[in-house]
C-alpha cells in the first residue's frame, strides 16, 4: 500500500474531537481514526523510514493523571524520529493542518552546557547562526525554552547573545489545511521539510550529542 494523502475525514474527525472530547465521541468515530488517521500516518512513516529512520507514532490517549486537563484524547496524531541526542524530527496532523518540527526539545544539564559553549565559540557558533537564518528565510520558526537573561559568563555584547539564552533549540513550521494534504504530495512536503531541518539536527548532533550524565 502506498501513501495517498490524508482523507478530508481525518481533519473532520479532529474538528469533532475538539468539540466533543469524550469517550462516546471516540467510540462512535473510532473507525474513522483507524482508517483515515492512523493507517495513512503509518503508511507515510513507513515510506519516509528509508531516508529518515524509524518513527514512533504516539498513542491517541492522553495521560490525565497529573494535569488539570482531564480530556481523554489528544487532538492531533503525532510521530517522532529520534536523532542522536533528543527528538530530532517531528510530525503532527490535526484540524489545523500539518505541523513539522525538529531540533532538540528536552536537554539535560550537560547538553545545555555544550549547546551554549558551541553557540559562544567563534568556530562553531556562526555556522549555527547561518543555519537558523536559512530556516527562517524559508518559513521556519526558531524556538525552544529560553532563560530570561543571558547566562554568565556571557553578556549582551556577545554577537549571538539571544541564542545563548536557549535551554533547548527547535525549528517548526505549520502548514494550514490545503488540497495537497489529501494527496501523495503530502509525503513530498514532509520529506522536503525534514531535509531542510537536516543541517540544524546535524549541528546539534555534532556539537551537543547525547547526554553523558549518569
Amino acid at each position: 500500500m502506498s501513501f495517498d494523502g490524508f482523507p478530508e475525514q481525518a481533519l473532520a474527525f479532529y474538528e469533532g474531537l475538539e468539540a466533543d472530547n469524550t469517550k462516546a465521541y471516540w467510540n462512535d468515530h473510532k473507525a474513522t481514526y483507524d482508517t483515515c488517521v492512523a493507517a495513512p500516518m503509518r503508511t507515510l512513516l513507513d515510506e519516509l523510514e528509508p531516508e529518515f529512520g524509524p518513527a514512533k507514532l504516539f498513542r491517541p490517549y492522553r495521560d490525565v493523571r497529573f494535569g488539570k486537563d482531564k480530556t481523554p484524547y489528544k487532538t492531533q496524531a503525532a510521530a517522532v524520529v529520534r536523532g542522536d541526542g533528543e527528538d530530532a524530527l517531528y510530525l503532527a496532523l490535526s484540524a489545523d493542518g500539518l505541523f513539522l518540527g525538529g531540533g532538540y526539545h528536552h536537554l539535560a544539564t550537560d547538553q545545555i552546557r555544550r549547546l551554549r559553549e558551541a553557540i559562544a565559540d567563534e568556530l562553531t557558533g556562526p555556522p549555527l547562526a547561518r543555519v537558523l537564518d536559512a530556516l527562517r528565510a524559508t518559513g521556519w520558526e526558531v524556538g525552544g525554552e529560553q532563560l530570561v537573561r543571558i547566562p554568565k559568563p556571557w553578556g549582551d555584547g556577545h554577537p549571538r547573545a539571544g541564542l545563548l539564552r536557549h535551554k533547548s533549540l527547535t525549528a517548526s513550521r505549520a502548514h494550514q489545511p490545503a488540497g495537497w494534504l489529501h494527496t501523495p504530495a503530502a509525503l513530498d512536503r514532509v520529506a522536503k521539510g525534514w531535509r531542510q531541518l537536516g543541517p540544524l539536527n546535524a549541528w546539534l548532533g555534532h556539537e551537543v550529542g547525547v547526554s553523558r550524565s549518569s
